[in-house]
């Protein structure tokens, strides 16, 4: 599957943006998809995940309650909505693919978008 984000930017803290991540090429709705961020230096962390309906949803605990991941199937695209952002929240944002259920690790996942950088400014 060929995964392309887009939505990334610059904003002030406190505002908010939203990732998306357009699906091709393979069936969408078998797969979990994840989103993760890496800053400069620092290794790339799990941010948000969701199973093939999108009745789970798992999260890390930065982002718990300001971070909504979504999904509709019937569009091959996923969501991440981010609000409230903090400077902290700066990296380059990936979405990823497996087949199995959604996990943390982002060595288990099997397709890779491009990387997208969200700026939050103080």
């Amino acid at each position: 599957v060929q995964l392309q984000a887009s939505g990334g930017g610059l904003v002030q803290a406190g505002g908010s943006l939203r990732l998306s991540c357009a699906a091709s090429g393979r069936t969408f709705s078998n797969y979990a998809m994840g989103w993760f961020r890496q800053a400069p230096g620092e290794e790339r962390e799990f941010v948000a995940a969701i199973n093939w309906s999108g009745g789970g949803r798992y999260y890390a605990e930065s982002v718990k309650g300001r971070f909504t991941i979504s999904r509709d199937n019937a569009k091959n695209t996923l969501y991440l909505q981010m609000n409230s952002l903090k400077p902290e929240d700066t990296a380059v944002y990936y979405c990823a693919a497996r087949l199995m259920a959604p996990r943390t690790e982002p060595n288990v996942y099997d397709y890779w978008g491009q990387g997208i950088q969200v700026t939050v400014s103080s």
